[in-house]
């Protein structure tokens, strides 16, 4: 019923009906830009409500039924309300989210009456007493808050065994390229949502990878922003030396709409003190020409692990010469090997701290500290651990308090080494506008009996994420080519506060490379003769 193929799509995409699109039109909508549905919305052809009422059947035909992606684990009740009650109020000066359904990561907020869980079932019960922050703001601009996504259960901070993109709430999110590879994580469903055309955009968040990875390997936008760009005010934590929110989208522009209604300070998360001096309006550096001019250095040690994604990184390099970009090739990125013992050293630490003073904004719940969320998870093993433990809660339990010499000193080694004498100092050698790697490999299977098969750093598949996620500074993946009918990004990353180069150049790419393209919702990649899942 929505994908009888690519070609289909593809005429669908070339002839939308001019008429009013109804509820049940959605195959009409589902690929289409913010702005492509504003412009139908401020023609009176579309309503924020049938949007919605639109998205919800979509959700129910091929999320919670037919290819089962497992994508949301919660629609929002009150979202046709919301939707109709911003209808009333529609005026010709509306913002660019205004009343546009978006997915948030179920470890945000949510004063209303969805839950936030992190997919656990230990969070089950009441939900959260406030918004996040940042759900504050994407109210403010009209934003329809539709529900929450699933995720890597503790936003994959539990088990270093565990499969991305499952939870004892939700079970196992499926990639929709192909249905038995993994989404990655852990802001798997809100990838999914985004890549199988459940919504326009959804929220990630990402502590090292989780936006990343996510976005590539379902072939989509993933902005993860300078630290303290976003507020983490009201998002369950792993560190709050790398955590952030971001915007997940199919495209540079609709993810810079996002990102410009996330950011800014806010009182609450001191991280943010400095936000309002560099938040803008990100769609100001949507460029085409985003490219020329540009030096871009590529990391060769981030590349050379997985040959699909070698070959996409050369054809990428290929497509910016052609449009003027500078590329300084290879480029060394001082102590990357220096970062792993580190980066895990704190969020260890962290982890134990930051969850702890979360949990205590959670008054109603029976959960009070890590310790009970670990003797809830053992007395509940046959739900909560099926196929994996939670050494990494175990690991960080153990941990002391944040004044711990071993964590003072892993802190300071791992910011310096992974920003002034890491990213800045490549930046600088070499008179770079931004770096540049492969984003991941492509999509690997599912596997709940040995877990994940990539991680940050590892030599069989790669990912690029770790750098700028220590660092605290931002990264942008874009879709860049294929493999298998699979999908492979390139990502890059600069220094701090540079999100309006990286979306300029991120913008000139996708302008002339045009590499996205709508999943077909495969069984397996083995099975190209086979036809697609309809429903």
């Amino acid at each position: 019923m929505f994908h009888r193929s690519l070609l289909c799509t593809a005429l669908a995409l070339a002839a939308i009906p001019f008429a009013p699109l109804a509820a049940q039109d959605h195959d009409a909508l589902t690929w289409q830009s913010i702005a492509q549905l504003q412009q139908h919305m401020d023609a009176g052809k579309l309503t924020s409500k049938s949007l919605v009422q639109a998205d919800i059947n979509r959700i129910q035909r091929i999320d919670q039924s037919g290819p089962m992606l497992r994508a949301v684990l919660e629609l929002n009740p009150d979202a046709l309300k919301i939707a109709t009650a911003l209808d009333a109020r529609r005026t010709s000066t509306h913002g660019p989210l205004y009343g546009i359904p978006v997915l948030l990561k179920d470890n945000i907020d949510t004063g209303d009456r969805t839950l936030t869980t992190a997919g656990s079932l230990a969070l089950m019960g009441a939900p959260a007493p406030e918004d996040a922050a940042l759900v504050t703001r994407l109210r403010k601009a009209g934003a329809v808050i539709l529900g929450k996504t699933n995720l890597s259960e503790w936003a994959d901070f539990r088990s270093s065994h565990a499969s991305s993109g499952w939870t004892g709430r939700g079970g196992q999110t499926r990639n929709p390229y192909a249905l038995d590879r993994n989404p990655c994580g852990s802001s798997s469903g809100s990838a999914v949502a985004v890549a199988a055309g459940l919504v326009p955009v959804a929220v990630g968040t990402e502590t090292d990878g989780s936006i990343i990875c996510p976005a590539s390997m379902n072939g989509i936008v993933g902005i993860k922003p300078t630290l303290g760009l976003v507020s983490r005010d009201g998002i369950i934590p792993i560190s709050h030396n790398q955590d952030t929110a971001g915007p997940m989208a199919r495209s540079v522009t609709d993810a810079a709409i996002l990102l410009t209604a996330m950011a800014g300070s806010d009182p609450h998360d001191p991280a943010t003190a400095d936000a309002d001096k560099h938040a803008t309006d990100y769609t100001r550096f949507l460029d085409p020409n985003g490219l020329r001019g540009k030096r871009i250095g590529v990391v060769r040690q981030l590349a050379g692990n997985e040959p699909n994604a070698d070959r996409v990184l050369d054809e990428a390099i290929a497509a910016m010469k052609a449009q003027g970009a500078i590329i300084v090739d290879p480029v060394t990125l001082p102590h990357l090997a220096d970062l792993g013992d580190p980066e895990m050293t704190v969020m260890l630490y962290d982890f134990k701290h930051d969850v702890n003073a979360y949990l205590a904004t959670r008054p109603q719940l029976q959960v009070k500290t890590l310790a009970d969320l670990i003797a809830f998870n053992t007395r509940e093993a046959n739900r909560e651990m099926p196929w994996f433990g939670q050494d990494l809660f175990e690991q960080a339990q153990a941990k002391g308090p944040l004044t711990d010499k071993a964590y003072t000193d892993a802190l300071a080694k791992a910011k310096q080494f992974s920003g002034p004498e890491g990213i800045d100092a490549a930046l600088a050698a070499n008179h770079l506008d931004a770096l540049l790697a492969p984003s991941w490999g492509p999509a690997y299977l599912t596997d709940l009996v040995l877990g994940d098969h990539v991680v940050s750093g590892n030599p069989t598949i790669g990912g690029a994420s770790q750098p700028a996620a220590v660092a605290g500074y931002p990264s942008i993946t874009v879709p860049a080519g294929w493999a298998h009918n699979l999908p492979v990004g390139i990502v890059f990353f600069g220094t701090k506060w540079s999100e309006p180069t990286l979306i300029s150049i991120a913008y000139g790419f996708e302008q002339h490379t045009h590499a996205w393209q709508p999943p077909a919702f495969l069984p397996t990649v083995d099975a190209q003769s086979y036809a697609p899942v309809t429903k």
